[in-house]
């Protein structure tokens, strides 16, 4: 998984990066460097503990689309700007 999009940094955890299961998020992340797209690199972390995943996306998923007084669209905005602000791709 050496391929990597100009401009993009590798990860802080380059044994993560270089050391993928077998699964979606391993997938996702070869079709994402071969389109030469940027991707969240924190699917690098959920390619390497695959087994781990799937509370943190269910969570992620419920603080983003779950009850709250605010819309999602305004969570998704801010989690953009707080993304820009800490210079990482969205």
């Amino acid at each position: 998984m050496s391929e990597r999009k100009s401009g993009m940094s590798p990860m802080f955890l380059p044994g993560v990066e270089a050391n993928p299961k077998p699964g979606t998020y391993c997938e996702n992340i070869r079709l994402m460097q071969k389109a030469g797209a940027e991707y969240p690199q924190i699917w690098h972390m959920f390619g390497f503990l695959p087994e781990a995943t799937g509370h943190l996306a269910n969570f992620t998923q419920e603080i983003m689309r779950g009850p709250s007084p605010l819309p999602p669209g305004m969570r998704e905005l801010m989690a953009a700007y707080t993304s820009s602000r800490n210079e990482c791709p969205f």
